[in-house]
């Protein structure tokens, strides 16, 4: 395959880069004052990457790129067209917020753009060395994104939190690919997937794969990597706390996914039971951790901690219906966190954003609509049926029993319960307490979009077309085996 026949299987790839690259231009000669035009431009960007996502000159098919080191499959699809709606959203969502706290720069959505080039890299990277690329890439943006409101103690010590921990979690992610090279004699998956099948006594493989295991844990925020969580959260602008909960997550446990289904499948044994661990710890921090929280952001943080836990039963099951579970899960996650941050940031008063849940207080007589949503929400993010979040956990915990982690299953039932009580708590606020002075109603048209779409395909829109997203899941993760 010639060069040029090899990029244009990368038209995504080089649209995001491209793009990201003249938009910085254009806001050097032009100044904030273009911050609007940008945005709008990176939103058509993005919409551009997903439609070149679908018509990939392979039609669809399996192909691998430089010399194994990127792969086109409907895994990378599925998960690339859900990263750059989600990065979309997180510039629309933002224009009010920007305007409102006097940050209209036009960086913003340049490093929105520019990290999702980063995560597009990571869901198709089948090297060692193009997976560290992709996860650079994507880091770089994020760190600056969490400090983007420079005049703010909270965020300033955000982005400085994620970066040192950051910085860590890329050492022992490098470290353990060091070793797995070195045992392997290959940074490709499939060459260390031979060389792992006829090792699987090794000592030292196996190390390297902890190690691994260990950094893309801090990407998802798994327990115990996940001390930086609840600080960035808290501390990072709101829409810049939206998009790190939706999308680089996403693309963490994607990448998660294919490292260990692609590099790892002859040794399960050997990563199941850490997996499985780390799941156990995300459900059980987030569930208790969360109930204390008197910020909403930082109960989103927590909450996204033991999403991830959800998320990783499925994975731990090593099968591949495990991970078309995980790509279900992570796809219903994606729609809810970024339907709960819309009506975060419609939290606004005359003296700027709220963050406490009790400004929720007797929202259902201040703005019925509002707290409509969020209870739509708020249900499906507690697994109550018949929501989509249900379903989400549903498959994850069906996987599991299906590989005979019958006691995983049971534990993610029992943190369940746990969290429901902190879910369940903010509806009786909003329905059941005296009322709080009303947030103001103009919002812009994004919010209400992002907020009564995202309902809607809770319930019951995305429930009836559950068959459909199960379909699509399995075909992706078809595609790993």
């Amino acid at each position: 395959m010639g060069l040029f026949e090899t990029l244009a299987f990368a038209r995504p790839e080089l649209a995001l880069a491209i793009g990201a690259m003249a938009l910085l231009i254009t806001g050097v000669f032009l100044g904030d004052k273009a911050a609007s035009k940008i945005s709008i431009s990176a939103v058509l960007l993005l919409i551009v990457a997903g439609v070149l996502v679908f018509v990939s000159p392979g039609g669809g098919a399996t192909t691998s790129l430089f010399d194994g080191a990127f792969r086109i499959d409907a895994f990378s699809t599925f998960c690339k067209i859900l990263i750059y709606g989600a990065a979309a959203f997180a510039i629309l969502m933002s224009d009010r917020y920007l305007a409102g706290e006097q940050l209209g720069r036009f960086e913003y959505p340049v490093l929105i753009v520019l990290a999702a080039f980063g995560m597009s890299l990571m869901v198709s990277a089948t090297d060692l060395i193009s997976l560290y690329m992709g996860v650079e890439t994507q880091s770089l943006a994020l760190y600056i994104l969490a400090a983007f409101n420079r005049d703010s103690r909270r965020s300033t010590e955000a982005g400085l939190k994620y970066f040192v921990l950051g910085a860590l979690s890329s050492c022992l992610l490098l470290y353990g690919a060091s070793l797995v090279y070195g045992f392997t004699g290959s940074t490709v998956f499939t060459e260390i997937a031979k060389a792992a099948a006829v090792n699987q006594n090794n000592a030292g493989l196996v190390i390297g794969l902890v190690f691994m295991i260990s950094g893309l844990a801090f990407k998802v925020s798994a327990a115990p990597f996940h001390m930086w969580t609840p600080d960035v959260y808290e501390g990072s602008p709101t829409p810049v706390t939206a998009f790190f909960a939706a999308a680089p997550k996403l693309a963490a446990m994607a990448l998660f996914t294919r490292v260990l289904m692609s590099s790892f499948p002859g040794v399960v044994e050997d990563w199941r039971p850490v997996i499985a661990l780390i799941a156990l710890a995300s459900m059980m921090v987030g569930a208790f951790s969360a109930i204390a929280q008197t910020n909403i952001k930082r109960l989103m943080a927590y909450s996204s901690i033991g999403h991830m836990g959800y998320a990783l039963i499925g994975l731990a099951a090593g099968s591949a219906s495990g991970v078309s579970s995980v790509l279900i899960y992570m796809a219903i996650y994606i729609v809810m966190t970024v339907g709960t941050f819309a009506v975060i940031l419609m939290m606004r008063r005359r003296g700027g954003m709220t963050e406490n849940i009790s400004d929720l207080s007797g929202l259902s007589r201040t703005n019925m609509p509002m707290a409509l949503i969020l209870t739509v929400l708020l249900f499906s993010l507690a697994g109550v049926p018949p929501t989509a979040g249900f379903f989400g956990k549903w498959y994850v915990f069906l996987a599991a029993v299906d590989s005979g982690l019958i006691w995983l299953a049971v534990a993610g039932v029992v943190a369940s319960a746990v969290s429901a009580f902190y879910y369940l708590r903010i509806i009786w606020f909003m329905w059941f307490d005296e009322p709080t002075p009303a947030f103001e109603r103009d919002h812009g048209p994004a919010l209400g979009l992002a907020a009564w779409g995202s309902a809607a395909l809770m319930f019951p829109v995305l429930t009836i077309g559950m068959g459909y997203l199960r379909q699509i899941a399995e075909t992706a993760a078809a595609s790993l085996f």
